[in-house]
């Protein structure tokens, strides 16, 4: 029976890894079709409330993949660009929380609770009062914003640091700490713009609004430029949360592979916040809800956090797009509300685990 052993491993092996790309695979699927399906859902129709006036399943269809009829614009100039628009900022968020938990070695970790979000909307809010988000400094706001996470997310993990060790309590609390210190400086900018008070802080609340062809291509770049990145870095990130001596036993450098996923976080934050405003928790429900299903192997776990996020974010929109027709909410409200209540179960199962029975 010994000899048999190693065969049966490989066999096990292979079992589980055939299991879970299928499970991946599952993931894309799911994606392709809630973004196929979330263009059809709106006030108009052909899937929800259909008022004042109904598209029929038809006309979308034409205007769809023909770019014919009446609708052609609709779909063209507003939700296909804001569906994907969504798909992307999901999978920046997700992505950027996995990177974020395994570098901080937390599952509670991500960029709206450590105070990234924040920081990015410090830099595009300050962009704002300076008068750079005309047309001729489109770029400028999302620089400012990634300036600004990139200094909030390594203030945090200073804070959080002491003898070059992280203490997960006190890494929270100062992310709560910095995140309401920029708030209120947040806040401070929107009183001197005033003539634009409303729209600031139905930013702040996260929406999808303002998507166009140009917002998606720049958020394009920086979502495949920064999932690539924590992709390819998944073994390391593996390695990194068996503790530090051991990662440096097995030649690779933590502090150098720590900046570099805080940076790529932040670029990822920053490129979101910029033009949609802050969208919470979607990078803390995203990547333990695949620990669960997938298991902690990041080379995994990353692409099917990143498939999921944007599945996540696109009927979260969908949602906000139609639960008080014909107006709508932020988007943000929708993550909040899930997000909340998920956040207190992880630290209530955290707290009762360390106690013990």
């Amino acid at each position: 029976m010994k000899p048999d052993a190693p065969a049966q491993v490989m066999n096990r092996r292979s079992s589980v890894g055939t299991r879970r790309t299928l499970v991946l695979f599952g993931f894309l699927l799911l994606l392709v079709a809630s973004v196929f399906i979330a263009i059809f859902i709106g006030t108009l129709g052909p899937i929800g409330p259909g008022d004042p006036f109904r598209i029929s399943f038809g006309e979308a269809f034409r205007a769809i993949f023909e770019r014919s009829g009446d609708w052609t614009a609709i779909f063209w100039e507003v939700r296909i660009p804001r569906v994907l628009l969504a798909a992307l900022v999901g999978a920046g968020l997700a992505c950027a929380g996995t990177a974020m938990q395994a570098v901080f070695r937390n599952p509670l970790a991500d960029p709206y609770i450590i105070g990234v979000s924040s920081g990015a909307a410090l830099g595009a809010a300050g962009a704002g009062l300076l008068g750079l988000t005309a047309a001729v400094a489109t770029f400028l706001p999302p620089a400012f914003a990634f300036g600004t996470a990139l200094l909030t997310v390594f203030a945090v993990y200073f804070l959080g640091t002491v003898r070059g060790r992280v203490y997960v309590d006190t890494l929270l609390l100062s992310g709560v700490a910095v995140a309401a210190f920029l708030g209120a400086v947040v806040s401070f900018l929107i009183y001197f713009q005033k003539e634009q008070f409303h729209q600031l802080i139905f930013w702040l609340l996260g929406s999808l609004s303002l998507a166009s062809w140009d917002v998606v291509a720049v958020i394009f770049v920086a979502v495949v430029a920064g999932t690539l990145i924590v992709f390819l870095h998944g073994r390391d990130l593996n390695v990194l949360l068996l503790g530090e001596e051991t990662a440096h036993n097995l030649g690779i450098n933590p502090e150098s592979l720590k900046k570099l996923m805080l940076g790529v976080a932040a670029l990822v934050t920053a490129a979101a916040v910029a033009f949609t405003g802050i969208i919470g928790f979607v990078g803390l429900i995203v990547p333990h809800m695949m620990r669960l299903v997938l298991g902690a192997d990041h080379r995994l776990l990353v692409p099917a956090a990143t498939l999921f996020g944007a599945t996540f974010l696109i009927w979260s929109d969908a949602l906000a797009r139609t639960i008080v027709a014909p107006t709508e909410l932020p988007v943000g409200i929708i993550t909040a509300v899930c997000g909340g209540p998920f956040f207190i179960y992880l630290l209530r199962r955290r707290r009762l685990g360390s106690e013990g029975p």
